[in-house]
Parts: structure tokens; sequence; C-alpha cells
């Protein structure tokens, strides 16, 4: 089979990130880092403590300006734009740390991702006209399916802060996908769970990208990204150390030196590991 084409995988490109810097005063968060997230893939990015990855996030999402660099989005630069713009191009994220209504039901908090898609403005809002009615059982309808999604509807209408960490990590996807995406940015999504949450966890983010939803995952669990990305990007020091297959990055050397420790990728990735 002869190989893609640059046009090929230009024509699949859904987010390109060129040349991004970032400093924090003296420290060069991010140095020259360009990678393409074609869609449709899961997209793995890991790196040690303090390697940049949240920083890059925090750029591409817009809670950061770089000093230089572009970021485009389906053709669409998103340096500049403000987070809420971002979420409307079809970027959503989730934090590393949960940021949830606490004191709100399960299916207000993905009600509220929702408001970016609606259309009633403030007057209809307090007129209460029928199509401000019709809108918002719309709404309403929409995030007990994106709750039946996730597999949370029973908590339909619970406080977020009443569940347990597992299913508030999965009421956080949720009310990202309420957005509409087109990526799904997951910020350290399997971080506190248990073994069987993590089982979980996989199976609904390979059940997001089946359905048409390009997913960045940054992630610790290095036997979840091997097995469940198809294409990973690791940075050190704010740079580019290596991108590949899992396969190529489990078996590099300077990423088992610089980030997993001699003998590591052996222990954490068993032989019997499925790869994407």
């Amino acid at each position: 089979m002869s190989p893609i084409s640059s046009a090929g995988i230009e024509a699949q490109a859904l987010l390109v990130a060129k040349g991004l810097n970032k400093r924090f005063g003296g420290l060069h968060a991010l140095k020259d880092v360009s990678f393409t997230i074609r869609r449709g893939d899961v997209f793995g990015l890991i790196g040690p403590n303090g390697a940049g990855k949240t920083t890059l996030f925090n750029v591409m999402t817009s809670l950061y300006v770089p000093n230089s660099g572009s970021c485009t989005f389906q053709g669409r630069e998103l340096v500049g734009l403000q987070p809420h713009e971002i979420a409307r191009c079809g970027l959503a994220r989730t934090f590393q740390n949960i940021r949830l209504f606490g004191s709100l039901t399960a299916i207000e908090n993905v009600m509220i991702g929702q408001h970016i898609r609606t259309k009633t403005g403030l007057v209809g809002a307090v007129l209460r006209h029928q199509r401000c009615k019709d809108e918002e059982h719309r709404v309403e309808q929409r995030a007990y399916e994106l709750l039946d999604y996730v597999g949370i509807e029973h908590r339909a209408n619970e406080v977020a802060s009443s569940l347990s960490y597992g299913d508030q990590r999965r009421l956080e996807i949720a009310r990202a996908l309420a957005t509409e995406p087109a990526l799904l940015a997951l910020d350290e999504p399997a971080a506190g769970m248990n073994p069987a949450e993590t089982v979980v966890l996989k199976e609904l983010i390979l059940k997001i990208r089946a359905d048409g939803i390009t997913v960045l995952l940054i992630e610790h669990d290095m036997k979840l990204v091997m097995g469940l990305c198809d294409y990973v990007l690791v940075l050190e020091y704010g740079q580019v150390l290596a991108e590949g297959k899992p396969r190529d990055i489990q078996s590099n050397p300077k990423v088992i030196e610089a980030y997993l420790g001699k003998g590591a990728a052996e222990e954490q990735l068993p032989p019997e590991a499925t790869y994407v």
C-alpha cells in the first residue's frame, strides 16, 4: 500500500500547533512545540511532572496566551480567542482538578454546559416565551441523554458534590460533551480512579471516539495511554521529546529513560497488552 501523501495528512488534520512558545518570567515552559491531531484519533500527551503538558493544554484553550506560535483548529486560529469562543469552535476540555458546580444537581451541571448552543436571550428568559420553554425542555432532555451516555442517568437529580469520584469525572465529561465538541480534551481523567473505574473510563473514551469525536488525552496511567491512544506526543522540559505510535513510544530509549525510567516500560506494560 502506498504511504499517505502529505496532502492526505493535511486533509485529516483537525488541530495543528506550530512553534508554540510560552514563558513565565525566566521559565521557558513551552519551547517551539509543534504537532498535529488527526480527526478521529485518540491523541495522547505524556511527560514527567513539570514537562509542560497542562501549560500546553491551557495555551490551546486560551487560558494562557503563547508568546509566539500558532494553533489552528478546523482551519481557524485559536490564539487570541476567548475560552468561550474556543468552546463554540468545537474544542471542549475537562480539568485535572474537577470543576463542577458542587451545589447543583448532575443534570443542572450538564444543562449549563449547553448554554453556548442555546438561542434564547435574556428577554425571552424573563418573559418566558413559548420558544424559551421549548428550548429549555430540549436542553433538559439532552442533558438526560448525556447522563445516560456516560452511565450516570440514575444520579441525575443528586447534588454533584455527593457523587463518587468516578461519577464526578464522568459528569464532567458529560458536561463537556454538552457543548457538542469536535475535539474533547481530557486532563488526567483517570487520576484518583481505582482499576474498575479506569476500565469504565477507557470504554467511555472508546465509545466517544467511535461516535466521531476526536480525543486529546493527558494521562499518567501509562497502561491506559498505551492501550488506548492512536498516537502519542511526549514532552520533556517544555520540548517535544518524541512522538509516534504507542509501540514506538514504549520502545523509545529517550522516553524510557526520561519519563518511565529504565525497565519501567516492561514493568508497567505487560507483553500481552493490546495496542491501538
